[in-house]
């Protein structure tokens, strides 16, 4: 039996801010979308998606992001979706004095329709620093308390599912590090954790972009997503990997 495999990688439009400093952007918008389609005895549909904005203003230092993947499989003539995430945060950081210390507010919100949570949600507020930012690279942290939301499914022995709640104090860190390789390509690292009393919930992004042309770059990226507290045969790491291209609105 032959199984054929098409890749598409698809650029993402949306719009772009006619706001401008004088030396940097107000505000910048990029969107990435990936798609992976296979034919044969399985046929498979995969599609990841990104949506990331920053505003910089004289007060204020904004990020917001959303992030989307979804996967579907046939079998036999059978459709079975084995993959469905949803996620958006959104961080605004306060320049004092000095621009380069803020103070920090941050909310989250997950949707995993295959997690064992019905949802998970955070806000924070805290502490955020940049302590570089040259021609070649840049690196900020942020840290500070804050409290969790989340809904787990739970199984009874009679095997009905409800929800149990699972709110809480907890403590965010947060770093984000970027090196310019050449003037065409650059790779980024980020990294949070939120350590609460039920869960510690991790994630990171390690990626390589090369622009291509005009604004259009391609983006290597590896994803990690850890919860320390997972029930039954569920793992407690999942990583996700993408070939995408990325397209930057000015």
């Amino acid at each position: 039996m032959k199984l054929s495999t098409i890749s598409a990688v698809i650029a993402l439009g949306l719009f772009a801010s006619g706001a401008q400093a004088e030396e940097e952007k107000e505000f910048t918008m990029d969107g990435e979308l990936g798609f992976i389609f296979t034919s044969g005895n399985t046929e498979t549909t995969s599609a990841n998606a990104a949506l990331n904005a920053t505003q910089e203003l004289e007060q204020w230092s904004n990020v917001f992001t959303f992030k989307a993947l979804y996967k579907k499989d046939t079998v036999d003539g059978v459709d079975t979706t084995s993959a469905d995430k949803k996620f958006a945060s959104g961080q605004a950081n306060y320049k004092l004095e000095n621009p380069d210390h803020r103070l920090f507010g941050f909310a989250s919100y997950e949707d995993d329709r295959f997690s064992e949570f019905d949802y998970q949600a955070t806000i924070a507020a805290g502490w955020n620093q940049k302590l570089w930012a040259d021609e070649t690279s840049s690196f900020q942290y942020s840290i500070g308390p804050g409290y969790s939301f989340a809904d787990r499914f739970v199984t009874d022995t009679a095997g009905n599912v409800t929800t149990e709640s699972e709110n809480g104090f907890l403590v965010r860190g947060a770093f984000a590090y970027a090196y310019t390789i050449s003037e065409t390509a650059k790779f980024t690292q980020s990294f949070s954790t939120e350590i609460g009393e039920e869960n510690t919930k991790s994630r990171a992004e390690s990626a390589v972009s090369a622009k291509i042309a005009g604004g259009l770059s391609m983006k290597v990226a590896i994803k990690f997503d850890h919860n320390s507290d997972v029930t039954g045969e569920r793992d407690n790491l999942d990583t996700e990997t993408s070939v995408n291209l990325v397209y930057t609105f000015f």
